[in-house]
């Protein structure tokens, strides 16, 4: 590292080992211009002020004495913390520059002017503490950035304004709480070309799943205009997940999600300098369209991969898109500072029973859950009216409210996305919080009890009421070696991240009907015949989630695929078995226009389901939709480790028909490496298992479907339970002879039912019989795994 003197330094001239000369924010950008440049990293060009030069502006204004004076009448209680901090930034925002620090100043902007062709270039004006982004403590926010920053004067004013910022409330409260020294930090000021992001979008990413830590993941916020706004949480943001290990092939486009965000407001200049910007409605086509392309998402979620391996940390990145030129560029990285730190080993899991009525929704921060009483603040002046231990309510939470939220069981607010200050400093609190409610100032009131629960999956949820919460330790650190394969059940993609340490074998059942009801709500034969729907409020529902789709079944794929993909991600390239919708009747036409594309049926567990469905004329368009979600899965994302299976195939015959079907909608077996298998739960399957093991790949026993037509019993009759047991005889013969059958085919045989879970010694038989895998939920995963191994 050369300087060009003790007061500036450029960027190109900086690496992360200079924080102690111009603080993490600008050492990290001096590195990334330094070392990333050439790997396509875009960061605009700037120069940072040294913190000789903040040392030398403070004893030049005599200004160390009355810091310290200030502050210590604040920690003695003579002096509010509100008072120390205003009178600290009074004096110095009243400082005078010495001189060889001002003509530095105005000697670089020129020349920053001069590369870019603008004598007032608008710049971004930006604080770096020495002691920000380390590997404990992200200072998130703690200090102020100024934007559309033009001319000599106002850059000298803004400057000024950067170094008072260091002593802003919320700032001294953090470092009271992280133990550092008020006078032993000092502050750089980053001077960085402006991306006319007010024009375009911005926003934050993290190279890592910021709930569950799972680090195969970038997580991307998105809106329009400046960023301040996604960085404070004042908006609700696009949000974009992408797997990082498939971003390598380019003919793939692993996008796990893409949620669209309300973005109501945006940030645009307000004037020609000064860092003068505001805020104005976005427009109806703003709100309803996403910020970032496919391709903007992809090329972002690179850039993540290459600053994190790099760095050789999960990353914490701001990013924004020039309006005119469309180019990204990344304007900061930091450390991530929560999940990078949370060691392997104990994974705690939380459980709400008995909740009262919902009450509101959002973004779930963290994986707990919590009962308490509201304290609803909407204004940072009534701060002081908080009272700890309560559940603090307010529209947005940006980092002036540090001082309470550490105070506080849990935070709900109107908005902000993943990434906003708020859930930055909830994670790093460790607070169970929800955000981006949109009503929650409006549906809550003070001294209401509430149940927050973030414990079921990214949606968080607010309950009426103290509800019961279970409680439970998982040990990942110590699980024995198998032979027998110990796979997962799941179906929610929202909580699937959440099991990412489990080292389980993959998952053994996906269930495709819980995706489609909960992320995509749509029967698929109305999105097929949407302009025969006679039901006109489920026409104007369906027409309003399908917003943006000319063609409204690329909205079905799209939405399954992606919901899919999160379950198929978690595990990949282990095996990953999703299995075709198996709604009943009654429950398809449950979906939004279902009712005008169903049947009535007096006993829909034993009817028109699984595969009878498949080649049907009542419902073979809504089943290419399936083929065509699981072809993009598998061959647009990249996810060839997902293996599909057919459930309740009553006949070889019926088995033929629908490969048939599938192989018409481009899922041909055996092509592509495709798998399929067949569920194992109508004595048939048993009886003729020779036959359909020609047909299939593998076998997965459903042990309810199978107990409840071995034995005649209505597995949802409460008068019936006691007969209702998987461990009968006839039962286990059952699963004895498919498994030895299944086997001298060649076929692989697992089981996916709630038995092995409750009923250790039916694990130990499985075992006996020689079966291949047993799938379990998630929570019930070690057990299992502990008495397969006692029973190898």
């Amino acid at each position: 590292m050369s300087t060009d003197n003790r007061n500036i330094i450029w960027f190109e001239k900086l690496s992360r080992t200079d924080v102690g000369l111009v603080g993490g924010k600008n050492s990290s950008l001096g590195e990334m211009v330094s070392n990333l440049s050439q790997a396509g990293i875009k960061v605009p060009a700037g120069f940072a002020t040294t913190a000789d030069a903040y040392r030398a502006y403070m004893t030049y204004n005599h200004l160390d004495d009355l810091i310290a004076t200030t502050l210590s009448q604040e920690a003695d209680g003579k002096i509010s913390l509100q008072k120390a901090g205003e009178t600290i930034r009074a004096a110095i925002i009243k400082g005078d520059w010495p001189q060889d620090i001002r003509d530095s100043l105005i000697e670089s902007y020129q020349k920053l002017g001069k590369r870019s062709g603008d004598d007032e270039l608008p710049v971004a004006v930006r604080s770096s503490a020495t002691a920000e982004d380390l590997p404990d403590a992200s200072f998130a926010g703690q200090q102020e950035t100024y934007l559309n920053v033009r001319g000599e004067k106002a850059l000298l004013n803004t400057c000024r304004r950067c170094y008072a910022s260091l002593f802003t409330d919320r700032a001294i409260s953090y470092r009271k709480i992280k133990g550092f020294d008020h006078q032993k930090i000092a502050l750089s000021v980053g001077v960085q070309r402006m991306v006319r992001s007010d024009i375009g979008g911005s926003g934050v990413m993290f190279s890592i799943d910021t709930e569950s830590g799972f680090d195969k993941v970038v997580l991307i916020n998105a809106a329009w205009g400046l960023g301040e706004n996604v960085v404070q949480g004042a908006v609700n943001p696009d949000e974009y997940e992408v797997y990082k290990p498939l971003l390598s092939n380019p003919d793939l486009a692993p996008i796990l999600e893409k949620k669209l965000g309300a973005k109501e407001k945006k940030m645009i200049y307000a004037g020609s300098s000064g860092g003068e910007t505001r805020n104005v409605p976005t427009s109806k086509a703003e709100r309803a369209a996403f910020v970032l392309t496919d391709d903007d998402i992809l090329n972002l979620a690179r850039q993540a991969c290459t600053i994190e391996e790099h760095y050789g940390q999960p990353m914490d990145m701001e990013w924004a898109k020039d309006g005119i030129t469309g180019e990204l560029f990344i304007v900061q990285a930091r450390p991530e500072t929560v999940q990078s730190r949370i060691g392997e080993g104990v994974q705690k899991t939380y459980r709400v029973r008995n909740a009262g009525k919902k009450l509101l929704s959002g973004l779930s921060v963290g994986s707990a859950a919590i009962s308490g009483r509201v304290c609803l603040i909407e204004n940072a002046r009534d701060i002081d009216r908080f009272v700890d231990g309560s559940i603090l309510v307010t529209s947005t939470t940006d980092p002036d409210w540090v001082p309470i939220m550490k105070r506080a069981a849990a935070i709900v607010t109107d908005h902000g996305g993943r990434t906003s200050h708020a859930a930055i400093v909830s994670r790093e609190l460790g607070l169970p919080a929800i955000v981006g409610t949109s009503q929650a100032t409006h549906i809550l009131h003070d001294e209401q009890d509430i149940t927050v629960s973030c414990a079921e999956g990214d949606e968080g949820f607010v309950y009426e009421g103290y509800a019961d919460i279970e409680v439970q330790e998982i040990q990942t650190g110590d699980v024995p070696e198998t032979k027998t394969r110990v796979m997962l059940n799941l179906a929610n993609p929202s909580a699937a991240f959440r099991w990412w340490h489990l080292p389980a074998d993959g998952v053994g059942l996906a269930r495709m009907e819980f995706v489609v009801n909960n992320a995509v709500r749509v029967h698929p034969m109305a999105l097929v015949h949407f302009d025969n729907l006679k039901d006109g409020a489920a026409r104007d529902e369906i027409a309003e989630l399908t917003k943006g789709y000319a063609d409204k079944r690329d909205y079905f794929v799209d939405h399954l695929a992606m919901g899919l993909s999160r379950i198929a991600a978690v595990m990949y390239p282990k095996p990953v078995i999703i299995r075709m919708s198996d709604f009943k009747t009654n429950e398809y036409a449950d979906l939004l226009g279902g009712k005008q594309f169903e049947p009535k049926e007096e006993n829909p567990m034993i009817g028109f389901r699984g595969a009878s469905r498949y080649y049907s004329d009542r419902y073979r368009e809504g089943f290419a939709l399936e083929c065509r979600a699981i072809r993009k899965l598998r061959m647009e994302m990249g996810f060839d480790n997902v293996i599909v299976m057919i459930p309740f195939c009553r006949s070889p015959d019926e088995a033929d028909r629908v490969l048939g079907v599938m192989a018409e909608n481009g899922l041909e077996r055996g092509k592509d490496g495709l798998q399929v298998y067949v569920m194992c739960e109508i004595p048939s399957n048993v009886i003729l298992a020779e036959e359909f093991a020609k047909r299939f790949d593998g076998f997965s026993i459903g042990s309810n479907d199978l107990t409840q037509l071995t034995l005649g019993v209505d597995r949802d009759s409460e008068d019936l339970s006691d007969l209702f047991q998987e461990s009968d005889p006839a039962v286990l013969w059952m699963i004895k002879t498919v498994i030895e059958k299944a086997h001298k085919a060649g076929s692989k045989v697992g089981l996916c039912g709630q038995a092995p879970s409750n009923n250790p010694e039916f694990a130990r038989k499985l075992v006996e019989y020689g079966i291949d895998s047993i799938s379990v939920t998630p929570d019930a995963y070690l057990a299992v795994k502990q008495n397969v191994a006692k029973a190898e």
